[in-house]
Protein backbone atom coordinates (compact mmCIF):
# COMPACT_ATOMS: atom_id res chain seq x y z
CA UNK A 1 0.00 0.00 0.00
CA UNK A 2 1.40 3.48 -1.11
CA UNK A 3 0.65 6.28 1.74
CA UNK A 4 1.44 9.67 1.02
CA UNK A 5 2.18 12.00 4.43
CA UNK A 6 1.68 15.57 3.12
CA UNK A 7 3.89 18.46 4.37
CA UNK A 8 6.42 16.58 6.43
CA UNK A 9 8.24 19.91 5.72
CA UNK A 10 7.04 22.91 5.37
CA UNK A 11 7.75 25.29 2.22
CA UNK A 12 10.35 27.78 4.01
CA UNK A 13 12.09 24.30 5.44
CA UNK A 14 12.33 22.74 1.98
CA UNK A 15 14.20 25.77 1.00
CA UNK A 16 16.48 26.07 3.52
CA UNK A 17 17.33 22.28 3.04
CA UNK A 18 18.02 22.62 -0.63
CA UNK A 19 20.35 26.17 0.20
CA UNK A 20 22.12 23.33 2.01
CA UNK A 21 22.31 20.75 -0.35
CA UNK A 22 22.97 22.79 -3.16
CA UNK A 23 26.02 24.09 -1.52
CA UNK A 24 27.23 19.81 -0.93
CA UNK A 25 29.31 17.72 -2.02
CA UNK A 26 28.02 14.83 -3.88
CA UNK A 27 29.15 11.86 -4.87
CA UNK A 28 28.19 8.78 -7.40
CA UNK A 29 25.59 6.28 -5.76
CA UNK A 30 27.55 3.45 -6.80
CA UNK A 31 29.36 3.91 -3.82
CA UNK A 32 26.94 2.35 -1.76
CA UNK A 33 24.95 0.01 -4.00
CA UNK A 34 25.11 -3.22 -3.46
CA UNK A 35 26.31 -5.96 -6.34
CA UNK A 36 22.72 -6.28 -8.47
CA UNK A 37 21.86 -2.65 -7.93
CA UNK A 38 24.68 -1.54 -9.23
CA UNK A 39 24.13 -2.38 -12.81
CA UNK A 40 20.77 -0.48 -12.73
CA UNK A 41 21.55 2.74 -10.72
CA UNK A 42 23.25 6.00 -11.64
CA UNK A 43 22.65 8.77 -9.23
CA UNK A 44 24.35 11.23 -6.87
CA UNK A 45 24.31 10.34 -3.19
CA UNK A 46 25.24 12.54 0.09
CA UNK A 47 28.18 10.98 2.36
CA UNK A 48 27.22 8.97 5.33
CA UNK A 49 27.78 11.14 8.34
CA UNK A 50 28.57 13.80 6.72
CA UNK A 51 27.40 17.59 6.77
CA UNK A 52 24.15 18.59 5.84
CA UNK A 53 23.48 15.06 5.95
CA UNK A 54 23.68 14.45 9.89
CA UNK A 55 21.26 17.84 10.49
CA UNK A 56 19.43 17.96 7.94
CA UNK A 57 18.23 13.93 9.09
CA UNK A 58 18.05 14.79 12.43
CA UNK A 59 15.58 17.90 11.62
CA UNK A 60 13.01 15.11 9.28
CA UNK A 61 13.31 12.76 12.30
CA UNK A 62 12.03 15.62 14.83
CA UNK A 63 9.50 16.66 12.38
CA UNK A 64 8.14 12.80 11.87
CA UNK A 65 8.07 12.02 15.34
CA UNK A 66 5.57 15.13 15.78
CA UNK A 67 3.65 13.99 12.46
CA UNK A 68 0.33 12.12 13.37
CA UNK A 69 0.10 10.63 9.90
CA UNK A 70 2.88 9.15 10.20
CA UNK A 71 3.23 7.95 13.25
CA UNK A 72 -0.21 6.18 12.98
CA UNK A 73 0.95 4.68 9.18
CA UNK A 74 4.62 3.42 10.04
CA UNK A 75 4.11 2.67 13.53
CA UNK A 76 7.65 2.92 13.73
CA UNK A 77 10.14 1.25 15.94
CA UNK A 78 13.38 2.39 14.56
CA UNK A 79 14.14 4.85 11.67
CA UNK A 80 17.33 4.35 9.64
CA UNK A 81 18.70 7.67 9.69
CA UNK A 82 17.72 9.68 6.02
CA UNK A 83 19.50 9.97 3.41
CA UNK A 84 19.78 12.30 0.20
CA UNK A 85 19.71 11.24 -3.41
CA UNK A 86 19.55 13.95 -6.52
CA UNK A 87 19.16 12.39 -9.94
CA UNK A 88 20.01 14.67 -12.99
CA UNK A 89 21.48 14.42 -16.27
CA UNK A 90 19.19 10.86 -17.30
CA UNK A 91 20.15 9.47 -13.58
CA UNK A 92 17.86 6.72 -12.93
CA UNK A 93 17.52 3.64 -10.43
CA UNK A 94 16.08 0.71 -12.29
CA UNK A 95 14.04 -1.98 -10.78
CA UNK A 96 15.20 -3.50 -7.15
CA UNK A 97 13.58 -4.45 -4.08
CA UNK A 98 15.61 -2.75 -0.91
CA UNK A 99 17.51 -4.98 1.29
CA UNK A 100 15.83 -6.66 4.17
CA UNK A 101 18.16 -5.66 7.42
CA UNK A 102 20.25 -2.76 6.99
CA UNK A 103 22.94 -1.32 9.81
CA UNK A 104 23.15 2.05 11.24
CA UNK A 105 26.59 2.99 10.08
CA UNK A 106 28.97 3.28 13.28
CA UNK A 107 26.25 1.60 15.37
CA UNK A 108 25.56 -2.13 16.07
CA UNK A 109 21.79 -1.79 15.15
CA UNK A 110 20.12 -3.45 12.94
CA UNK A 111 17.21 -2.03 11.36
CA UNK A 112 14.33 -4.25 9.21
CA UNK A 113 13.29 -2.65 6.65
CA UNK A 114 9.16 -2.93 6.70
CA UNK A 115 8.43 0.23 5.25
CA UNK A 116 10.44 2.49 2.96
CA UNK A 117 10.25 6.30 2.63
CA UNK A 118 10.82 9.15 -0.13
CA UNK A 119 10.56 12.61 0.94
CA UNK A 120 10.52 14.92 -2.07
CA UNK A 121 13.03 18.22 -1.63
CA UNK A 122 12.29 19.23 -5.39
CA UNK A 123 8.70 20.86 -6.87
CA UNK A 124 6.84 18.60 -9.82
CA UNK A 125 8.02 21.04 -12.32
CA UNK A 126 11.32 21.63 -11.26
CA UNK A 127 12.47 18.23 -13.30
CA UNK A 128 10.81 15.91 -15.65
CA UNK A 129 10.69 12.39 -15.67
CA UNK A 130 12.01 10.91 -11.88
CA UNK A 131 8.51 9.26 -10.65
CA UNK A 132 8.77 7.02 -7.94
CA UNK A 133 7.11 3.81 -9.39
CA UNK A 134 5.59 0.73 -6.62
CA UNK A 135 5.01 -2.11 -8.16
CA UNK A 136 1.89 -3.85 -6.04
CA UNK A 137 -0.67 -6.11 -6.28
CA UNK A 138 -3.09 -3.85 -8.08
CA UNK A 139 -0.32 -2.83 -10.47
CA UNK A 140 2.11 -0.18 -10.57
CA UNK A 141 1.40 3.05 -8.31
CA UNK A 142 3.46 6.33 -9.15
CA UNK A 143 4.13 9.07 -7.17
CA UNK A 144 5.80 12.72 -7.57
CA UNK A 145 4.77 14.70 -5.02
CA UNK A 146 5.45 18.13 -4.27
CA UNK A 147 8.69 19.25 -2.11
CA UNK A 148 7.60 18.62 1.39
CA UNK A 149 5.33 15.36 0.94
CA UNK A 150 6.28 11.88 1.71
CA UNK A 151 5.57 8.51 0.50
CA UNK A 152 5.40 5.45 2.20
CA UNK A 153 5.41 1.86 0.74
CA UNK A 154 6.58 -1.40 1.39
CA UNK A 155 10.07 -2.34 1.63
CA UNK A 156 9.44 -5.77 -0.25
CA UNK A 157 7.90 -3.87 -2.90
CA UNK A 158 9.86 -3.82 -6.73
CA UNK A 159 10.19 -0.34 -7.35
CA UNK A 160 12.04 2.50 -9.68
CA UNK A 161 12.58 5.91 -10.44
CA UNK A 162 12.37 6.60 -14.27
CA UNK A 163 14.81 8.57 -15.74
CA UNK A 164 15.17 12.51 -14.92
CA UNK A 165 16.10 14.16 -18.56
CA UNK A 166 15.44 17.72 -17.41
CA UNK A 167 16.43 19.64 -14.09
CA UNK A 168 17.44 18.09 -10.68
CA UNK A 169 15.19 15.30 -8.17
CA UNK A 170 16.47 15.68 -5.14
CA UNK A 171 15.02 13.88 -2.41
CA UNK A 172 15.88 12.46 1.32
CA UNK A 173 15.21 8.29 1.64
CA UNK A 174 15.22 6.10 4.35
CA UNK A 175 13.55 2.51 6.08
CA UNK A 176 11.57 2.03 8.78
CA UNK A 177 11.25 -1.03 11.27
CA UNK A 178 7.30 -0.69 12.41
CA UNK A 179 6.14 -2.35 15.41
CA UNK A 180 3.94 -4.36 13.12
CA UNK A 181 5.77 -6.08 10.90
CA UNK A 182 3.38 -7.50 8.66
CA UNK A 183 1.74 -5.17 5.67
CA UNK A 184 -1.58 -6.54 6.39
CA UNK A 185 -2.31 -5.89 10.08
CA UNK A 186 -0.70 -2.69 9.55
CA UNK A 187 -2.73 -1.22 6.65
CA UNK A 188 -5.84 -2.55 9.03
CA UNK A 189 -4.59 -1.06 12.26
CA UNK A 190 -3.63 2.58 9.93
CA UNK A 191 -6.93 2.52 8.38
CA UNK A 192 -8.77 2.23 11.44
CA UNK A 193 -6.87 4.89 12.95
CA UNK A 194 -7.59 7.29 10.56
CA UNK A 195 -11.44 6.24 10.86
CA UNK A 196 -10.95 7.10 14.75
CA UNK A 197 -9.27 10.77 14.18
CA UNK A 198 -11.97 11.86 12.06
CA UNK A 199 -14.65 10.78 13.89
CA UNK A 200 -12.67 12.48 17.11
CA UNK A 201 -13.82 16.20 16.33
CA UNK A 202 -17.06 15.23 15.85
CA UNK A 203 -18.28 13.38 19.10
CA UNK A 204 -17.98 13.46 22.47
CA UNK A 205 -15.11 12.29 24.00
CA UNK A 206 -16.80 10.08 26.15
CA UNK A 207 -18.87 8.75 23.23
CA UNK A 208 -19.61 4.77 23.95
CA UNK A 209 -19.23 3.86 20.58
CA UNK A 210 -15.62 6.06 20.01
CA UNK A 211 -14.10 4.55 23.21
CA UNK A 212 -15.40 1.21 22.11
CA UNK A 213 -13.59 1.55 18.72
CA UNK A 214 -10.44 2.76 20.18
CA UNK A 215 -10.46 -0.15 22.90
CA UNK A 216 -10.47 -2.10 19.66
CA UNK A 217 -7.59 -0.46 17.67
CA UNK A 218 -5.06 -0.78 21.13
CA UNK A 219 -6.32 -4.21 21.36
CA UNK A 220 -5.36 -5.43 18.01
CA UNK A 221 -2.10 -3.11 18.53
CA UNK A 222 -1.21 -5.09 21.45
CA UNK A 223 -2.06 -8.08 19.96
CA UNK A 224 0.20 -7.74 16.35
CA UNK A 225 3.23 -5.11 18.23
CA UNK A 226 6.55 -6.54 18.37
CA UNK A 227 8.88 -4.65 20.43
Amino acid sequence: MLIPIYKVLEKDEVRQFREHLDRATWQDGLKTAGTLASAVKRNLQLEDGTEPALSLGQHILRKLAANPAFVSAALPNRIYPPKFNRYQDGGTYGAHVDSALMQVPGTHVTVRSDLSATLFLAEPEEYDGGELEIEGPFGIQTAKLEAGDMVLYPSSSLHRVTPVTRGARVASFFWIQSLVQDEAPRTLLFDLDQAIQSLTPRVPADDPALLKLTGVYHNLLRHWAIT
